[in-house]
């Protein structure tokens, strides 16, 4: 298979190489979004080693995109090559999600401070779509879609703060945390307070009230805190 723009799923990729399809992106992006998913979802599990010619076969793509998106997902610390043993999904730290924390505690409360003030019809909008769509999995445990409509909510909260910079600096940041979402979703009864949490935050965002919003930013985040810091 060579490198070039693809219109449909790779043969083999099954549900979560269709989720990355897009029309006219590469067959090096689309693995990198089909390996990503399957990593952050825990299919390719912490410390597990990958094959290129595994995750080749597995995903229907060619061994070229494959390297490359490894080559891709090194540089942002998902996977690691270990010499002489090969590439490895990079395990999960309690460490590394705890500076996460502490950096999103800062930024993101900001960020809701912001939204609070400058968010629009439309963007409300959309936080309470989502918030619809997430009750609908979240009765149903689906764990995969309730942690891809978490980022979209948040997401969603960093462009209503009409600040491109931070909202740039929360997207690479959320990135980092889906992972450790996923399996914090995981928890027992932890699906029906991220949704309660998420609840009131958009409430604060309709009100227009910084300060409710970011108390509400805060509980949420100090409550992952918690959670995560049980499981892992």
């Amino acid at each position: 298979m060579t490198e070039g723009l693809a219109t449909h799923a790779p043969a083999n990729g099954g549900t979560l190489g269709r989720l990355a399809v897009t029309a006219g992106k590469s067959l090096r992006d689309l693995a990198y979004e089909a390996i990503k998913h399957r990593i952050i979802a825990c299919t390719f599990k912490p410390g597990e080693y990958i094959n290129e010619a595994y995750v080749s076969a597995t995903l229907g793509f060619g061994r070229t995109p494959v390297h490359q998106a490894i080559d891709r997902l090194m540089l942002e610390g998902m996977v690691e090559v270990i010499p002489r043993k090969g590439v490895i999904v990079k395990p999960v730290s309690l460490q590394e999600v705890m500076e996460i924390i502490e950096v999103r505690l800062l930024n993101e409360t900001y960020c809701v401070r912001l939204a609070a003030e400058r968010a629009d019809d439309t963007d409300i909008a959309a936080l309470s779509d989502i918030l619809a769509r997430a009750k609908e999995w979240t009765a149903v445990r689906n764990v995969e879609q309730m942690m891809l409509l978490d980022r979209e909510f948040h997401l969603v909260l960093a462009r209503a703060a009409k600040n491109a910079v931070l909202g740039e600096i929360l997207r690479k940041l959320h990135e980092r945390s889906l992972r450790f979402w996923f399996i914090s979703l995981n928890a027992p009864n932890r699906h029906d307070s991220v949704q309660d949490q998420h609840d009131a935050i958009l409430a604060a965002i309709r009100d227009h009230d910084p300060d409710a919003a970011a108390a509400a930013m805060r509980a949420h985040i100090e409550s992952f805190r918690s959670n995560v810091a049980r499981v892992l």
